[in-house]
């Protein structure tokens, strides 16, 4: 009997049969779709996906060695560019069979919605395994999936696979066929969806995006349960390293966090207000899931307050983990580095308890080794940034749609909401209903300043929550307690050079001891530093360009210089990056203009622990920092200037400074967010006018062209319920003005990191190394990433065993500055700069 491959093991030349990897994939994504109640649906997925590969065609590719270099390389997705449909020439469609087996065995002609509607999101999720959701229409009105599912037999060899495919298999697929293609299957789910979606064509819309959200988790749970089967198979030890949900109990967590923190107190506003915040967030745990507002003052210990409500609703609700979801801008190890060392005992559990994951090293472009080192986020408590949250949920490709399904069954914690992108503002609303909805999670938005996301146009999506979710029931009596620092306008006509917010730094410096300086670019940053360096030695430097692993050394230089009594004289200069999740104390503040959110950010890293009577927190507006292309920055500082002068104006400015209440922040999101209502729905200009949120809803414009195409408006809807251009949307949304990658710096162990990875590839070994590799990661946006790779400062890490790129960069070692991390110019040139 012919045997059939599926994975070919390169290191002994061991064959993994087709039938072990399918029920292998089957199995566990049977068990990733349990959560959504859709068992079944997932264990077919997971027989159906590689079907195609009992092809004649692909056997013999497979036992080719261009075919066990690539093994998963399918040339299916005929909505792929041309330059990718050029990279897989040669291979084998090898899930187009699969996906229309499934697109077939519905019974269109009943116009069943439900039926029709599982055929689809089964079919989209198979055809688009490897290549990331493909367009149901695309944005010019043309059917890409029909012509998907239309594919000849001879290119997708479905006759002839279903000749070839064992007969337990096939029998165990028709069964499953028969249980999720009857329409009560999926109906449910379907109408408790549609019921919570009222308002017309609106409504309707919402209904779709959220059905487009369902697909990706589905689609999710497949692509985790095929890299995780393959993982298996390729390397041993692999299985060794997954927990796969296996963690340590809520109950002991939560006992080391209560230990803990009977060990804080003390007299003094402050640390009585953050007991009070404690407390509020150990009560609420008490509540049903659903969605939480936590308003604290900065300083309020919302870290440690959250974690306590997290660790007990999840004890009460069974929850699978917790994610804490933080500013990509801000310093995530600190925060995790805090609830590592109290939750985690002993050398065993290093690692195993809190996960950071803030680093974009792996990407779509990645090689086979590559992707089968991504991350998915198997770890009870996960820290993260929102960039990577926002990938999980949009972005394109196969390697942040592996961790979507890690969100069901979860609280979401997130840290400053108020940085959410606005273009984002209805799309995060749809996705964060549609998990706390249908996928059993919780979400807490933390933040000193809260944009009222329930306020939003309801058409288009809102969050759904009210003053009731509110954890903290005196928001107003507790920002009082926390009222330590005083904001001194000093704006000027003409404004401030650098070399002036330098002179300026100097002089706080010498009444208030230590002085912190934030701005709002790398190259202000860099311009202020070094002459503040020229004529105060004490001047350290913090910005996103460095990596974890230095910034955590500058910071603990910093913790050193303020934990002293009196404090060592210090200037630190920094962009926003220091504004959240930074536990420092400064005698005074000197802050760019920017949004008054940054602004009250800025101010919580002076007199955190009220030990002065008040601490200056200096408002300046600089006249050569350009930040015209950072709209987020240049929309928040102008509303800024509105708040300030109407403030000014009605005569509550006094000489003393200014006091920012929840009253002046109110005003401020009137300017700065609800006045932007027109950009929160992500406007998109290409290939026409659009919004991603339509292209992920109703995708009502490319259908008025599909239907033009077509010339069957009538019955299109029957046709197709799911019409979005997915893949599109995502690779606008991947545009976006986020890090897009990340490279690996050569600082200190960073640079013995780099050596092993081009060393010779073994799984277990380079996993834990990409782990590590986070700390010696910085985060790029696409346009730098590129320029760097123009100028020679990056290269792709290969094996040396068999010289494949693993799809990682790396910086060369001239590139890395010691005072400012990542440059664009050899670091030498730099240093005569600043003699």
């Amino acid at each position: 009997m012919l045997k059939f491959i599926a994975h070919i093991r390169e290191e002994d030349r061991r064959e993994q049969t087709l039938d072990e990897h399918l029920r292998g994939v089957a199995l566990r994504c049977g068990k990733n779709a349990e959560k959504f109640g859709l068992a079944e649906f997932g264990e077919l997925l997971g027989l159906l996906h590689d079907m195609g590969k009992y092809s004649d065609a692909f056997q013999s590719y497979i036992r080719l060695p261009s075919g066990r270099s690539d093994q998963d390389a399918d040339d299916s997705a005929s909505s792929l560019p041309g330059d990718a449909k050029a990279a897989l020439k040669g291979k084998i469609d090898h899930s187009t069979a699969g996906a229309r087996l499934a697109w077939l065995s519905a019974d269109h002609e009943k116009n069943e919605l439900a039926e029709t509607l599982t055929a689809q999101i089964l079919s989209l999720s198979i055809a688009s395994h490897h290549s990331g959701l493909i367009d149901c229409v695309s944005p010019l009105g043309a059917d890409v999936y029909a012509k998907r599912m239309d594919k000849s037999d001879e290119l997708t060899h479905l006759p002839e696979v279903l000749t070839k495919v064992s007969p337990e298999i096939l029998e165990r697929v028709n069964d499953l066929l028969k249980i999720v293609l009857t329409p009560n299957y999926l109906r449910d789910t379907v109408k408790s969806m549609l019921k919570l979606e009222t308002g017309g064509s609106r409504g309707k819309s919402r209904f779709d995006f959220k059905t487009g959200i369902l697909l990706r988790m589905l689609f999710s749970c497949l692509v985790d349960a095929d890299r995780t089967d393959t993982i298996d198979f390729e390397r041993h030890g692999a299985a060794a390293l997954r927990q796969e949900g296996r963690y340590v109990e809520w109950p002991l967590l939560l006992a080391r966090l209560e230990d803990h923190l009977r060990g804080f107190g003390g007299a003094g506003a402050v640390n009585v207000g953050r007991a009070l915040i404690s407390g509020c967030c150990k009560a609420a745990a008490e509540r049903d899931k659903g969605i939480f507002t936590l308003t604290v003052p900065t300083g309020g210990g919302k870290t440690l307050a959250s974690l306590r409500f997290a660790l007990r609703h999840a004890e009460k609700h069974g929850f699978d983990r917790i994610f804490y979801v933080i500013p990509y801008t801000s310093i995530i190890d600190q925060n995790a580095r805090v609830v590592r060392e109290i939750l985690e005992s002993g050398d065993d559990e290093r690692g195993r308890i809190v996960l950071e994951c803030h680093s974009n090293l792996s990407s779509e472009r990645n090689t086979w080794r590559g992707k089968l080192l991504s991350e998915n986020w198997d770890a009870p408590i996960v820290f993260t940034t929102n960039v990577q949250f926002l990938e999980a949920m949009f972005a394109g490709g196969t390697r942040s749609a592996r961790r979507t399904h890690q969100l069901a069954r979860s609280i979401i914690i997130f840290d400053e909401i108020q940085t959410m992108p606005i273009r984002l503002v209805h799309m995060f609303c749809n996705a964060v209903n549609f998990l706390v909805e249908r996928c059993g999670s919780s979400v807490v938005l933390c933040t000193a300043t809260q944009p009222l996301l329930n306020g939003v146009d309801r058409e288009l999506g809102a969050l759904n929550y009210s003053d009731k979710n509110e954890i903290i029931p005196d928001v107003r009596g507790t920002f009082d307690k926390f009222a330590r620092t005083k904001i001194i306008d000093m704006r000027r006509q003409g404004g401030y050079s650098s070399d002036d917010i330098g002179e300026l730094a100097l002089r706080e410096r010498e009444t208030a001891g230590t002085t912190l300086v934030v701005v709002n670019t790398t190259k202000t940053a860099r311009s202020v530093y070094k002459y503040i360096k020229k004529h105060f030695p004490d001047t350290v430097h913090l910005s996103a360009r460095m990596c974890p692993a230095h910034r955590a050394e500058v910071l603990e230089r910093i913790r050193e210089s303020l934990g002293t009594n009196p404090q060592t004289p210090l200037i630190c200069v920094a962009t926003q990056v220091i504004e959240a999740g930074v536990d420092v104390d400064f005698g005074s503040v000197i802050r760019c203009l920017a949004g008054l959110d940054s602004i009250t950010q800025a101010a919580g890293r002076a007199n955190r622990h009220g030990l002065r009577d008040v601490a200056r927190v200096v408002l300046v507006d600089p006249n050569d920092e350009n930040i015209s292309s950072l709209d987020d920055i240049q929309e928040g500082a102008n509303a800024t200037l509105k708040v300030l002068d109407d403030i000014i104006k009605s005569g509550a400015y006094s000489s003393d400074g200014l006091t920012i209440t929840p009253e002046i922040m109110d005003s401020y999101f009137d300017q700065y967010f609800y006045k932007r209502a027109n950009l929160m729905a992500y406007p998109a200009s290409e290939p026409r006018c659009d919004t991603l949120l339509n292209m992920l809803s109703s995708n009502s414009n490319a259908m008025h062209d599909y239907g033009l195409n077509k010339k069957r408006e009538q019955d299109r809807s029957a046709v197709i319920p799911l019409r979005q251009s997915f893949a599109s949307a995502a690779g606008m949304f991947r545009a976006m003005e986020m890090p897009g990658g990340s490279v690996i710096v050569p600082y200190e162990r960073g640079e013995d990191i780099i050596a092993e990875l081009c060393g010779e590839f073994k799984f277990s070994e380079n996993f834990k190394l990409l782990r590590d590799a986070q700390k010696y990661s910085v985060n790029v946006y696409p346009g730098h990433l590129k320029s760097l790779c123009e100028s020679g400062a990056v290269y792709e890490i290969s094996t040396s065993s068999c010289g494949e790129s693993l799809g990682f960069w790396a910086l060369r070692k001239e590139f890395y500055h010691s005072d400012f991390g990542l440059s664009d110019e050899c670091t030498q040139d730099m240093e005569l700069l600043l003699k």
